[in-house]
């Protein structure tokens, strides 16, 4: 799981459009963050999440699955905040649902690995990137970090002087 550089900067620099599936409307929840920072970044992100019927995200209405996502225009990359064991079958309906419509790249978070899901998705013919989260990513391919947050000292929970 070691990627490059620049196959991950591809990723985000081609993405347009994220379905993210496992989605929280709670403010505090690191998916409702992911989806809000890449929404603030111009990606447009389709929350996908049963149990927030008729609510919306990010300006967009949450729906219960990949195949309810309207067809209109390309989805490039899948998102999935889900447990391992979860995975396969989200990857599934997004070969069936989203593939025809663009998709490229299947992303699972940190801690969402799950290797037969990525041997499907790889012989579909979409880049997969497992166990790390797309906004990490973009902060440190994007020269984020350096202003605040991971190891740059300003974001500490060291006690100050």
């Amino acid at each position: 799981m070691n990627y490059t550089d620049n196959f991950l900067r591809d990723i985000l620099t081609s993405t347009k459009t994220v379905a993210m599936v496992g989605i929280s409307t709670n403010p505090i929840r690191p998916s409702y963050f992911v989806g809000r920072y890449l929404n603030l970044k111009g990606y447009r992100v389709i929350p996908v999440n049963p149990m927030y019927p008729d609510q919306t995200l990010f300006n967009e209405p949450i729906r219960a699955a990949l195949a309810d996502i309207p067809d209109d225009g390309p989805i490039e990359m899948l998102d999935i905040f889900r447990r391992p064991e979860h995975v396969l079958p989200i990857v599934e309906e997004a070969i069936e649902a989203l593939l025809p419509r663009g998709l490229k790249t299947v992303w699972m978070q940190i801690g969402a690995i799950n290797d037969q899901a990525a041997k499907l998705a790889t012989d579909a013919g979409l880049n997969v990137v497992m166990d790390r989260c797309p906004k990490i990513e973009h902060q440190r391919l994007f020269g984020e970090l350096r202003k605040a947050g991971f190891n740059t000292g300003i974001i500490s929970s060291k006690l100050a002087r």
